[in-house]
């Protein structure tokens, strides 16, 4: 609610702190002492003079002669001394043994009879005959008692509930948008529609009513109505039959105050129109609570933005004419200095030192300050993945710049967080079996931000170790450096490989904390694999040895808004890896994949997706490459419906042969429900021998999935079959696994 206060109401209240003003400056009696703070001045008493003359009633000498003394010259007994407790209660009981009753005294203890020996007495003209006046009260043992029945409650019974309706009347503005805002506002917070018409008794019925009518006393002054008149009411039942009351509330909106004058209290700023660009207020307006605190946020934000880090919004000040229905609103705004990027200063408990800080900082010094570089450098502290806290705070240095500015120091103040992580991920996929695989992580073993990457594969076709290191935001702010050396085996339909892998790579890569725009990704590769594969002479697959080394580049162009939920958008990525196999000669060659998706929502919760990808190799035979690295289409991230890797040339052994090139399209229709959607999708692709794809003989898959969406991304189970299956496909195919499918 917006601080207001009406010009009568200032002219009541300024009198009464005219005293506490004044206080410590006024002087007493005109004698030019001057009174401490606090204390009350006492005027001095009056000259007797100035005082009227009154006549006596008596004279003194009578008043006087009146009064006996008390020196005991007027009553002897005064001299005499008192007697002691014992004659004095000895005393008292020889005049009660010679006493007896008479009128008027009361009876001894014991007898039943009353004062004038009368066992009925009249209290004015009635007689009282009552026995049991006069006889005995029972022991405490024998004392009954009846206990009170308090009846059960039951919740059939509805003869203590009240009924009610609520009747809100006089609410017609002529804005009518306004009208039913302030109308679905009220209801929402409404204490008598919480009650849904029903209450133990009418008082609860009043005192709901009482609370709704403050509640839009408080709904119309929010809105510019400052003086409304609200009266509150309970009828009865309006036809005979209806045990429902009307809880009436009578509204007169009144006036809607408008802005009569706009004043913001600031020193000059460059630009100059800075505050007043960003502050919409205007005069003739309705003081509307939520336009004014937007605008006061926008100016808050505005000055950090352009310049000015110390700069605070004060207390706004509207005074209200009641008289004409207007407000003069008055905002104070402390500009301060205007300032530069610095240096940095850090402490705490480090992951790392400040200069690693401005290699995360995308501003250098003596740029113009900028809180939303700076909240930018607060992300990038967070994504590292370090802190348990950390925050970044602008510190004024005094130094000057030379152009009427001056330098910014940014503190971060640092708590580092646990560096170790244990992370593990369970899936399966028709051809791939089940999967198992477990991380270790050490974030921070080299810093800064050097992490050392313990993995481990555990399933049913493949099973493998490795270690990586990767340093990131290496050198340069999101620019990543790993080294990786792994071993593995894998058995699958199309090849059975022993494989160890020693790899370096550069990137700029999206992370679910951090998702980029662009990306790029370029390494070298070394691989030494013994892998099955189908000897046409022998009509039998054989173990060959191969050795491959390689480059690789990848660029990528982003602008969905999520990485593992994607529901607007689209992605587009190139991959080229020139190679060369080495096994009784050399053999180069060139692998080059493009991926295309794009998502677009229909209304909230209803989003369609589609993929297309295409695959070539260029420079070599089909069994010049090992089979690890030729193309193949089918599984769960290509064609579901199909096996992992089972499109494409079979060999007479009905195993997958590979290709040289691949096509994939896929298109899928997601609905989202709370935590839960279901996919309906179409895959369709090949994979072929010849170097560029044919687009003929391709195999389709439907089916149908379920998502269950958690705070890191959606759980994925898709079903889906083979549209004209063939001997040896199976009917139904299923896909588990984290993210969507694209």
């Amino acid at each position: 609610m917006l601080a207001a206060q009406s010009g009568a109401a200032r002219a009541q209240a300024a009198p009464a702190s005219q005293p506490e003003q004044m206080a410590g400056t006024q002087t007493a009696n005109g004698t030019g002492a001057t009174l401490e703070a606090g204390n009350v001045p006492v005027p001095p008493p009056p000259a007797t003079s100035a005082l009227p003359q009154v006549e006596p009633v008596i004279t003194d000498e009578e008043f006087n002669s009146s009064v006996p003394t008390l020196d005991g010259s007027g009553d002897p007994e005064l001299d005499k001394p008192l007697e002691t407790i014992e004659a004095f209660e000895r005393r008292l009981a020889e005049q009660q043994a010679d006493a007896e009753p008479t009128a008027g005294q009361a009876p001894p203890a014991g007898d039943p009879a009353l004062a004038d020996q009368d066992a009925v007495e009249e209290i004015g003209d009635t007689p009282i005959r009552d026995a049991e006046l006069t006889a005995p009260l029972p022991p405490l043992d024998q004392f009954e008692i009846t206990p009170v029945q308090i009846a059960e409650e039951d919740g059939e019974d509805t003869d203590l509930e009240v009924r009610y309706r609520v009747d809100l009347k006089g609410l017609e503005l002529a804005d009518n948008e306004t009208e039913a805002s302030l109308e679905d506002e009220f209801e929402s917070l409404s204490a008598l529609k919480e009650g849904d018409g029903k209450a133990t008794n009418t008082a609860m019925i009043s005192a709901r009513l009482t609370e709704d009518s403050q509640l839009l006393e408080t709904v119309l002054a929010a809105e510019g109505w400052y003086s409304p008149v609200i009266r509150t009411r309970l009828d009865p039942p309006a036809q005979e039959g209806d045990n429902a009351l009307n809880a009436v509330i009578q509204v007169n909106p009144g006036k809607r105050y408008v802005f009569s004058d706009v004043i913001v209290n600031a020193d000059p700023t460059v630009p100059p129109d800075l505050i007043a660009s960003n502050f919409p207020l205007k005069i003739g307006e309705p003081i509307v609570a939520e336009r004014v605190q937007g605008a006061e946020a926008r100016v808050a934000v505005a000055l950090p933005e352009n310049g000015y880090p110390f700069a605070t919004v004060g207390q706004r000040d509207i005074l209200l004419d009641q008289d004409d229905g207007t407000g003069v609103y008055t905002l104070p705004v402390t500009v301060g200095p205007r300032g530069r990027f610095g240096g940095f200063t850090t402490d705490g408990d480090l992951a790392f030192g400040a200069d690693h800080i401005q290699v995360l900082a995308r501003f250098k010094r003596g740029e113009l300050y900028d809180s939303r570089k700076v909240d930018d450098l607060r992300r990038a502290l967070v994504a590292t993945s370090l802190f348990s806290t950390v925050s970044v705070e602008a510190q004024k240095t005094g130094e000057p710049v030379g152009d009427g500015t001056e330098y910014v120091t940014l503190h971060v103040k640092q708590e580092a967080g646990p560096p170790r992580t244990i992370a593990g991920s369970v899936g399966y996929a028709a051809g791939e079996g089940i999967t198992a695989q477990a991380t270790w992580t050490h974030r921070n073993m080299f810093p800064p931000e050097g992490a050392l990457i313990a993995h481990a594969i555990a399933g049913t076709r493949q099973q493998g170790a490795g270690v990586t290191f990767r340093r990131s935001n290496a050198g340069k702010r999101d620019r990543t450096f790993e080294v990786v050396a792994e071993g593995f085996h894998n058995d699958y339909d199309a090849y059975s490989a022993y494989t160890g892998r020693l790899a370096a790579r550069i990137a700029r890569d999206s992370t679910p904390i951090w998702q980029k725009r662009y990306t790029y990704a370029f390494g070298v590769e070394l691989l030494a694999t013994a892998e099955t594969d189908y000897d046409a002479t022998t009509n039998s697959r054989k173990r060959r040895t191969y050795y491959v080394a390689g480059l690789n580049g990848q660029v990528g162009f982003d602008t969905s808004n999520d990485l593992l939920n994607p529901t607007k958008g689209y992605r587009f990525t190139a991959l080229v890896q020139p190679e060369a196999t080495v096994r009784g000669g050399f053999d180069p060659y060139v692998r080059a994949r493009l991926d295309a998706s794009t998502y677009v929502p229909l209304g909230d919760n209803f989003v369609v997706a589609g993929r297309l990808r295409f695959g070539t190799i260029q420079g070599a035979g089909l069994f010049d490459i090992a089979p690890s690295r030729r193309l193949y289409a089918g599984g769960g991230g290509s064609v579901r419906g199909f096996a992992y890797q089972a499109l494409g040339e079979q060999a007479p052994d009905g195993s997958p042969v590979g290709g040289r090139s691949l096509n994939e399209g896929s298109i899928e229709a997601r609905y989202r429900f709370g935590n839960y959607g279901v996919v309906a999708f179409v895959d369709a692709g090949q994979a072929y021998r010849q170097t560029t794809p044919r687009f003929n003989d391709l195999r389709y898959g439907v089916g149908i999935g379920g998502r269950f969406y958690t705070n890191f991304g959606p759980m994925r189970l898709d079903v889906a079959t083979p549209l004209n299956r063939r001997p040896g496909e199976s009917r139904f195919n299923i896909y588990v696994s984290i993210g969507q499918a694209f």
